[in-house]
């Protein structure tokens, strides 16, 4: 698949008014682990590549295990996750499916266990960020980094 526009070089105003978002995101005090959490959930969601493996990656920097960052995908079924990650999960399967049920109640109610109202506007703001970032990178075919073992091999 070959990446369709730079969309970062042809709309550099469109990607600082991104990262305006992000950086609101990156400093509203959730925890930088349920961040990541969160990021990776949605572009498993959204077939995103790209962020899949940007998350992984920064997850894995900031020292989230594998065990816990392959079982994202089944969050539901593992025990590894603490009753706030399994509702920020649930919230984010929620937001980012909005089309699919609206953001049921009960997730609701699951989320204002866990997250005050300002959290949880945080939280979705942060939702709102990647699907977003999502969005941008799976329209226009954003790549992930090919590894340099890889690339010497092709």
């Amino acid at each position: 698949m070959e990446e369709r526009i730079r969309y970062y070089s042809v709309a550099p105003d469109a990607v600082k008014a991104m990262r305006g978002v992000q950086a609101y995101v990156d400093g509203c005090g959730l925890e930088h682990s349920l961040l990541e959490l969160v990021k990776l959930r949605a572009s498993q969601i959204n077939g995103c590549a790209y962020c899949v493996d940007l998350h992984t990656r920064d997850a894995r920097k900031a020292g989230e295990t594998e065990r816990r960052l392959y079982a994202v995908a089944v969050w539901e079924e593992a025990p590894f996750f603490t009753a706030r990650e399994r509702a920020a999960l649930a919230w984010t399967e929620a937001v980012t499916l909005i089309a699919r049920d609206h953001v049921p109640d009960a997730v609701y109610e699951e989320a204002r266990e866990e997250f005050s109202e300002k959290e949880l506007v945080d939280l979705t703001m942060a939702i709102v960020a990647i699907n977003g970032w999502n969005r941008i990178a799976v329209s226009f075919r954003q790549q992930p980094e090919m590894p340099k073992s890889t690339q010497a091999a092709q």
